[in-house]
């Protein structure tokens, strides 16, 4: 392979490596680098959101994780062999070793030099998928010159980094609304409980930024840092046991050759504006402010989406009886002030996001739901 010119390798970091090659397609490089250089060539990708379109997938910092981490390779001789991953790009090179190789050389990878350039913050050469709380604190210790190890693979495009970014973290203690809104940016096949994720967090997603929605611009993403009122997990959760075979309320527009995401996504619109339009004082404001914004409201709510779904799809108008149904219970609600009826009995800001207070909320609306329904057919 031809080497760079000498000038172009004056801003550039030369390595020695291994490399080698998994599933024929992928080109990955072993190699060590001094603590100091990590981010000479490597970037953080933040995750963020311009308009519809997700950009990077990295977390924030978190700075006394961070400052632990200084604190230790400062402490003094230190063991530090935890791999950086990062994900390369086209612009590196590398030059294999020459020579005969020795006699029963078992033959998995290849030496060489690898050759990265030094860059700005946002135009380098590599981007850490695991490891960035470490490399901030590698950048960042006295012990500038420590060999650190790290493991590399050639990535083509934002969606391999973000595929191996979630699959190497999935086992660590990441913050689940950052892989749930990763999830719908990638398009490998994933493990079973991530797969199963993939259509709700398109849908909150698709609830979050489209104007038509009620829950326009209120879900908390990880994208969004604090803004949002909702905690997207509670959306998620409850888009879930929608979806559930047999008992969601949603589950009849699954088929053989899957989901209609289109008609979910039009009946989460529908049912939760009639909810909005039912609760327009209480739509909006933040959960220590009104309960139907808590976890507890949303999921309680949700169940009540399933089990008017299933009372009303054989008549006429089944949205239209459950607006109806939705204005008839309404002023049994205590959102925002008083206290819910004695069947309940609590103080409407007592309502909290427990399994116990969940359930006894759900059963509360439904079993109120169906006295309505019959005290109007007698």
């Amino acid at each position: 392979m031809k080497r760079p010119p000498a000038k172009a390798e004056e801003n550039a970091i030369v390595l020695r490596a291994i490399r080698t090659q998994q599933a024929g397609a992928f080109e990955l490089y072993a190699f060590f680098i001094a603590a100091s250089d990590i981010l000479q060539i490597a970037d953080i990708s933040r995750i963020k959101r311009e308009g519809d379109e997700l950009q990077g997938f990295q977390r924030k910092e978190i700075r006394a994780h961070v400052n632990a981490i200084v604190e230790f390779l400062d402490s003094g001789p230190v063991l530090f062999p935890n791999a950086i991953i990062l994900a390369l790009s086209n612009r590196v090179q590398f030059e294999p070793s020459r020579g005969p190789a020795p006699a029963g050389l078992i033959d998995v990878g290849r030496s060489g030099t690898l050759t990265i350039p030094r860059g700005v913050e946002g135009q380098r050469a590599a981007w850490i998928v695991d490891g960035q709380q470490r490399s901030l604190a590698l950048s960042r210790t006295k012990n500038r010159d420590l060999p650190v190890p790290v493991i590399a693979f050639v990535s083509p495009d934002i969606k391999t980094q973000r595929e191996q970014f979630i699959l190497v973290n999935k086992s660590k203690p990441l913050e689940a609304r950052l892989i749930n809104e990763l999830l719908p940016e990638v398009g490998m096949l994933l493990p079973r409980d991530l797969s199963e994720n993939l259509l709700p967090s398109e849908l909150c997603n698709l609830l979050n930024t489209r104007p038509e929605s009620p829950f326009f611009g209120l879900i908390k993403r990880a994208s969004s840092g604090a803004n949002g009122v909702i905690s997207d997990q509670t959306l998620l959760t409850a888009i879930r046991q929608n979806l559930r075979p047999a008992f969601g309320g949603l589950a009849a527009m699954r088929s053989a050759d899957g989901i209609d995401a289109e008609k979910v996504f039009e009946a989460l619109i529908t049912y939760w504006r009639a909810v909005k339009d039912t609760f327009p004082e209480a739509w909006g404001k933040e959960p220590a402010r009104s309960r139907l914004m808590h976890s507890a409201g949303i999921k309680a709510m949700a169940a009540l989406m399933d089990a008017l779904i299933v009372r009303t799809e054989a008549t006429a108008d089944p949205w239209g009886e459950i607006r109806e149904a939705l204005s008839r219970i309404a002023p049994h609600c205590a959102w925002t002030e008083g206290r819910w009826p004695s069947e309940l009995g609590m103080g409407w800001n007592e309502v909290q996001g427990t399994p116990q207070h969940i359930s006894k909320l759900t059963q509360f609306l439904v079993t109120k739901d169906r006295e309505l329904s019959r005290a109007l057919v007698k």
